[in-house]
């Protein structure tokens, strides 16, 4: 059982059944795992400190951060709220703008720009570049969405290393809105992605959940999932905190010899890592230049082409959706950038030599 309510003004109070296969050694690595469970991700640290304050019960009682918690004991967690973000206005960061009306904007994002501050990227990012326009300012926070307020507009993101468009809502009813429309997965968004390898045409609609032994990964290899450990495959598996259903359907669009594929990949859901993901495990074609989930090409000339690109070879090139203020469809579509076109005529160049 997992419960989240407004306690107050503006607090936050979960509530949590603890189950058998949840971490029970320490209560402030099962508060973390609860946590990220319910889908608010925690660092151990603050966790640590909310213990210390009284923050956090088990069956209604205070604890130590170390002590070993029963399975079907009740974990109440109330979290400190957010302190002021020291996020500042940046004019010098870079937006370009594709679309702009009173209540949302539209970006075509290039790639290497991150979307908001997070550990390592406190500044320079779309957010900061967002806070220096008119009608972006840091909002208090909301006890619907406990870091938005470091985050303003911002309703789903794209990785660092991938390019293309992302919408940005301007007032509080179309943020809410647009949350909504990506919630019930009312979002028509469509990548172009260079893949290393022979891709198909695919559908993959897996589990989805944090890689159990790397955080900065994800995972299709869920157990109890389609195709995973325990029933055929030979993928590592284990328990990963709240899976999701992810959906990814792969359209080829030209073959590039043996070496590489370009791919349509249209989201049902949209998962961290989903793409990624889906393409890597499930196809055998990660992403070209994936640092994380693809391995260098065999081929030289193929690998000094990911090396030269320097990051995924992904792009988010539709994005349509129902307006939220006028009830019309609006749709964009973007070009691939000029990173993306070099590698990709670098790669048929290869392909018609090998072909001779």
């Amino acid at each position: 059982m997992t419960n989240a309510m407004a306690a107050g003004a503006g607090a936050l109070h979960f509530r949590f059944r603890v189950d058998d296969g949840d971490p029970r050694d320490r209560l402030d690595k099962l508060v973390v795992h609860l946590l990220d469970r319910a889908g608010h991700a925690a660092s151990r640290a603050a966790v640590q400190r909310w213990i210390a304050a009284g923050r956090v019960l088990v069956d209604g009682e205070p604890a130590r951060a170390s002590v070993a918690v029963r399975a079907s004991a009740l974990v109440e967690v109330r979290p400190e709220e957010p302190s002021p973000s020291p996020t500042a206005a940046e004019p010098d960061v870079a937006i370009p703008v594709v679309y702009e009306d009173e209540h949302l904007l539209v970006i075509d994002k290039p790639a290497g720009l991150v979307v908001h501050p997070a550990r390592g990227h406190a500044s320079g990012t779309l957010v900061n570049g967002l806070l220096a326009l008119p009608g972006f300012a840091l909002a208090p926070a909301d006890p619907r969405d406990p870091m938005g307020h470091v985050r303003p507009g911002i309703v789903h993101r794209l990785d660092r290393g991938t390019s293309g468009l992302l919408v940005v809502a301007k007032d509080e009813p179309t943020r809410e809105a647009l949350k909504d429309r990506f919630a019930r997965h009312a979002i028509e968004r469509e990548y172009a992605a260079i893949v290393a390898g022979e891709a198909r045409d695919a559908t993959y609609d897996t589990l989805h959940g944090r890689h159990p032994t790397d955080r900065l990964r994800f995972t299709s290899w869920i157990r109890g999932g389609a195709g995973a450990p325990g029933s055929g495959a030979g993928a590592p598996g284990s328990r990963v905190a709240a899976p999701r259903r992810a959906v990814t359907h792969v359209r080829v669009l030209e073959r590039l010899g043996d070496a590489a594929t370009v791919v349509a990949c249209s989201l049902e859901t949209g998962r961290t890592h989903q793409i990624r993901v889906h393409l890597a495990e499930r196809g055998r074609t990660p992403v070209l230049g994936d640092p994380l989930y693809g391995k260098p090409p065999k081929k030289p000339a193929v690998r000094a082409i990911a090396e030269e690109l320097g990051r995924q070879a992904l792009h988010a090139r539709v994005l349509g959706f129902i307006h939220p203020a006028t009830q019309k469809p609006v749709r964009w579509e973007s070009a691939l950038p000029a990173d993306m076109r070099k590698a990709l005529d670098q790669l048929r160049a290869l392909a018609t030599r090998s072909s001779i």
